[in-house]
């Protein structure tokens, strides 16, 4: 194939397409094709292609994967990762050239180093004629509006949850999306950036003095990609709850502490790492509870080792700091009615400890 040829699809994680979009187009020189929002169907087709033994964030991918290629795509673009989901690039290749699809393959970021030359190397193998100044630019911008992407989307989980007018955040966010689809240069990402903060600080909001703050810790796939844990973000939202969590593009690129500093952080609850997010669900579990949180939800893949490896410790702080932390193991087979079921639930246990302490500050 020739690059005219060439339309590059890669998996869905949040709204982070849009600058994987921008990366490509103006590097790459490739047509890009984003494959349709995930749904249960992607699961389906994923599920049913996949060993039984593998995560669920391979699946999601394998099911987008099959969708691009169904679409036209012809070269598929993996991204690795911290755990063994950094060998399954291989494994999804050989599925789908087993289902006669015709396809190039690469695998980047299988690295915790994301600097503008070892992706550069990747991308000259798929263009031998990208330009390295152009690149580093472009790569550069990409990463800002990333940053952008994560800034904005921490205001929302801060506030959706308190908006007077129901749908307003949810509404100029895809605004927001759509603009950010048109920027060119450094100086239109901060125009937006800056238009944007003002859009949204301007939302009306009934914010209660003390909401209750709910913490996210777990796989970076499951919390970033919110059908796969079945949009608990915005479910949290509806009752009123003020939402935190660490896991960006952001963080894990440009601003997560070292492993040994994470276990500092975890003190006497964490000795070793444990691998991928475990370290970092543990020590940031750690911090919200002495931050006051009201509860703590942790998210993972069902058989995730290294967040399973996590759970005692996480048991443990709980059990110290009083903070009831609410477990969710997804798969395939997760039932959404027994996840709103359980969300309801921990809500009802953060109100009536909450309720616990003011009478015992009246007495």
């Amino acid at each position: 194939m020739n690059n005219s040829e060439r339309i590059i699809s890669f998996p869905h994680i949040g709204n982070y397409y849009v600058a994987i979009e921008f990366l490509i187009k103006n590097t790459l020189n490739m047509k890009s094709l984003t494959p349709p929002p995930i749904t249960k169907k992607t699961l389906e087709l994923g599920s049913k292609y996949s060993p039984d033994f593998v995560c669920v964030p391979f699946k999601y991918n394998l099911g987008n994967y099959i969708e691009a290629l169904e679409k036209g795509a012809n070269f598929l673009v993996q991204a690795g990762g911290g755990c063994r989901f950094g060998y399954y690039g291989e494994i999804q290749e050989q599925i789908l050239r087993d289902l006669g699809y015709k396809f190039d393959f690469i695998s980047i970021l299988n690295t915790d180093d994301l600097n503008p030359l070892s992706v550069y190397g990747v991308f000259k193998s798929v263009n031998p004629s990208i330009n390295f100044r152009k690149f580093v630019y472009y790569f550069e911008l990409t990463l800002k509006m990333v940053g952008v992407i994560d800034k904005i989307e921490k205001y929302i989980r801060e506030n959706i949850g308190f908006e007077v007018k129901d749908g307003s955040f949810e509404k100029l966010q895809k605004e927001f999306l759509k603009d950010l689809k048109k920027i060119k240069n450094f100086r239109e990402l901060n125009a937006v950036h800056k238009k944007y903060n003002i859009l949204f600080n301007e939302i009306k909001t009934n914010k209660p003095e003390n909401p209750i703050r709910v913490g996210i810790v777990g796989e970076l796939y499951t919390i970033m990609e919110p059908f796969s844990n079945y949009f608990i973000e915005k479910e949290l939202a509806k009752k009123g709850m003020e939402v935190t969590r660490f896991i960006t593009v952001t963080y894990l690129f440009r601003s997560h502490p070292k492993t040994k500093d994470l276990i500092k952080m975890a003190g006497k609850y964490l000795k070793y790492a444990i691998g991928a997010d475990g370290t970092d669900s543990v020590a940031r579990t750690k911090e919200l509870a002495e931050a006051g949180y009201d509860g703590i939800i942790h998210v993972k893949p069902f058989g995730c080792t290294p967040e399973v490896n996590a759970m005692p410790m996480l048991q443990n702080i709980s059990n110290d700091y009083k903070i009831p932390v609410l477990y969710f193991s997804f798969d395939s087979q997760t039932s959404e009615t027994g996840i709103k079921t359980r969300l309801e639930a921990f809500n009802d246990m953060i109100l009536m400890k909450r309720e616990k302490e003011k009478c015992k500050k009246v007495i």
